[in-house]
């Protein structure tokens, strides 16, 4: 969000203030509590009830906030505010058959759109310079998609592990899940 905006020809912080609220309250709190809604990943114990209001009570606010921004920014904002409650909802709850589900949709998601978003907030517009730095925002979450994808792994469902890492010059490490 931050870069996105400060790559905008001009730049307000109360629009850069309201656009990562919007991101904090849709993909901070709402996007983390669709996810453990969709198979307590997380392993919580926080009711599905408690879930259920803490998703709709953030993705609302950051619906709210884009629609109050519509009135500043215009009714192109109004494109991105539908496009992100599709992928959040989409990817987290893995509708359409799970098809948003995906490593390509994570880093379009949680990398690509916030650029984008943030960018069209303060410059009422795309440029050339704002897909530029979606492009690597793009890249960037997907390398961090794949380098994770193995400690989440460890994390969500691995209940014990046992080895050892024996290097080249001989030395032998034990491991576990920790």
């Amino acid at each position: 969000v931050a870069i996105g905006a400060t790559l905008a020809p001009h730049f307000d912080a109360t629009r850069l203030t309201a656009t990562a609220l919007a991101f904090f309250l849709a993909v901070g709190l709402g996007a983390h509590t669709l996810d453990e809604l969709q198979g307590r990943p997380l392993r919580t114990s926080i009711t599905t009830p408690t879930l259920v209001v803490v998703a709709i009570v953030s993705i609302s606010g950051a619906v709210a906030l884009g629609i109050a921004g519509i009135d500043r920014v215009g009714a192109g904002l109004a494109i991105f505010i539908a496009v992100g409650v599709i992928l959040n909802c989409g990817y987290n709850l893995e509708l359409f058959r799970g098809r948003l589900h995906n490593d390509i949709t994570f880093a379009a998601a949680w990398g690509a759109f916030p650029v984008l978003t943030a960018y069209y907030a303060q410059a009422e517009a795309l440029r050339p310079v704002a897909f530029a730095a979606a492009a690597f925002a793009f890249c960037l979450s997907a390398a961090q998609r794949a380098l994770s994808t193995a400690a989440r792994t460890l994390r969500r469902r691995v209940e014990t592990i046992e080895g050892t890492i024996t290097y080249a010059d001989g030395r032998a490490v034990p491991i576990s899940r920790s």
